[in-house]
């Protein structure tokens, strides 16, 4: 008899255990979760000047992208509404999100094809493009007058395959980082360097001698990027942003942080 009551208890055993790992798979719901906080954890920049850039003068990470989304959380979950930052790279952004370390990513991510299979993304809130940048006395406004020049890049972005495409005689010498390549510039190794151009204008900040020249040649904008699935978050934080531009609190930060790099031209950012 014990024998049968235990044949007849594994059905309903097996049955709670399906059902518990069920619900423990369940993809969290991540705009209830930041209501319920009153708190959105971003993924922000420290590294990259004008949109996250941790400051030595106070010890925080300042930038286009922190006040935007300090505005953004302030605007979803009201004055008393919390944003907490915490650093990424470029190879951790994505992962740190798939992980629900962070709610949301803000930095300085472009929207492409291949990203969106894995990430589902806001609005663009910027337009950036790639740009070039030039010491003060260059004559060249145009990617095409980069043709039969030589050209500095980052090696493994898409600026080295966006020069070929748009000035194809063009000879690029590709470094490991911006700072590498913006040291070649400044030894006169290449006419220009290239990349999105606001990541140049943070250069060109605090770079007298260099400036951006011309407009973007190509349309890259950065987005907000959360999980897949989480509709009801993107939903609101277009909501938000576009509700941030309609009150000119957009351009009073796109003002704040672009106003006055040379060659960067704000109108064609603001909204």
């Amino acid at each position: 008899m014990r024998k049968f009551k235990k044949f007849l208890l594994l059905p309903i055993i097996f049955f709670l255990a399906f059902t518990l790992a069920a619900c423990g798979n369940k993809k969290q719901n991540t705009y209830q979760k930041v209501k319920q906080d009153n708190t959105i954890v971003w993924g922000v920049r420290a590294d990259t000047r004008l949109f996250g850039l941790m400051s030595i003068k106070t010890g925080r990470v300042e930038g286009f992208e922190i006040d935007l989304a300090n505005a953004i959380t302030k605007q979803m979950l009201g004055e008393n509404g919390h944003a907490k930052l915490t650093k990424i790279t470029a190879n951790t952004r994505i992962p740190l999100l798939k992980n629900n370390n962070v709610d949301v990513l803000m930095a300085t991510m472009t929207i492409t094809p291949d990203r969106q299979k894995q990430v589902l993304f806001s609005k663009p809130y910027f337009k950036a493009g790639q740009g070039i940048l030039v010491p003060d006395n260059s004559k060249i406004k145009t990617v095409q007058q980069l043709n039969n020049k030589t050209v500095l890049a980052v090696k493994g972005t898409t600026a080295v395959a966006n020069v070929h495409k748009y000035a194809p005689k063009a000879k690029v010498l590709e470094y490991g980082d911006y700072g590498q390549a913006f040291s070649a510039l400044k030894a006169g190794q290449g006419v220009a360097m290239t990349t999105d151009s606001g990541l140049l204008a943070g250069i060109a900040s605090e770079n007298p001698g260099y400036k951006l020249a011309g407009s973007n040649f190509t349309n890259e904008p950065y987005g907000m990027a959360v999980n897949k699935g989480q509709t009801q978050m993107v939903k609101h934080i277009n909501k938000a942003l576009d509700e941030l531009k309609k009150n000119g609190t957009y351009n009073r930060l796109i003002r704040k942080w672009f106003k006055g790099v040379k060659g960067f031209n704000i109108k064609e950012v603001e909204e």
